[in-house]
């Protein structure tokens, strides 16, 4: 699934890139879809250590590099991916902003494919539930359960994806396409955890009903909501 991700990447990528007056050449897409992985391999998996099991991790260091016993987090993903494009940006020469709005339409088909993998592996499922579509898992104890996995890659996937590409189709000043991304993905997520089965060792993180995964939305929707409202009141150029 991760391999789908970054072929889709790519192949957007090139896409974007061949269009009238789109400033980046299709020859540029593979170092920046290259960047990207990295980023997305080495965040989600620093970010899951350092959010989701810390504890574990400083008792069992050699354990971070097991990555074949599954732990990536898409929050600490995209931390890294941000790191990647600040790298990328500076060895290009180009502002931050606008590679970052040239990448993130990229991104929702990516998440697609990672929720189905998800679904497919049988892990991260949601709350028992009777509901007529619940699935039943063997991984997981009691009865049916919600399928928090499709209802993401519906929402954060296929949805945000097609949001996101028609946003960034039109003139937008740079940040902005960034913006719109975080603010959905912020949302749909927090939305999503309701119907998802909390980590067992975190349970509730805050206020007795708020996850880890909610509480780390909460800021991507603030910053979200900044680079799209404050974004729009400065200067700059098209980003196709």
């Amino acid at each position: 699934m991760y391999l789908c991700g970054f072929i889709s990447g790519m192949w957007l990528g090139r896409y974007r890139s061949s269009r009238p007056n789109s400033g980046w050449d299709p020859d540029e897409i593979s170092d920046l879809v290259f960047y990207v992985a990295v980023g997305v391999i080495l965040g989600g998996r620093l970010g899951y250590v350092l959010f989701y099991n810390l504890s574990f991790y400083l008792s069992n260091p050699q354990a971070i590099l097991a990555m074949w016993d599954g732990g990536m987090s898409f929050h600490g993903g995209v931390l890294g991916v941000c790191g990647s494009v600040l790298f990328y940006a500076k060895k290009t020469h180009r502002l931050i902003l606008v590679v970052g709005d040239f990448l993130i339409p990229l991104v929702p088909l990516g998440l697609f494919f990672g929720r189905i993998g998800n679904f497919i592996n049988q892990e991260l499922w949601g709350q028992v539930t009777n509901v007529p579509w619940a699935v039943y898992f063997h991984t997981a104890p009691e009865g049916p359960r919600h399928p928090s996995q499709l209802y993401e890659a519906l929402l954060e996937g296929a949805l945000l994806f097609c949001v996101v590409w028609w946003f960034s189709s039109r003139k937008r000043r740079p940040g902005q396409v960034v913006g719109v991304f975080f603010l959905g993905y912020g949302i749909f997520r927090f939305l999503i955890e309701f119907f998802r089965e909390p980590d067992v060792h975190l349970g509730a993180i805050a206020f007795d009903w708020m996850s880890m995964g909610q509480l780390l939305s909460v800021p991507m929707v603030l910053l979200g909501l900044y680079l799209f409202v404050m974004r729009a009141d400065s200067s700059g150029s098209n980003v196709n």
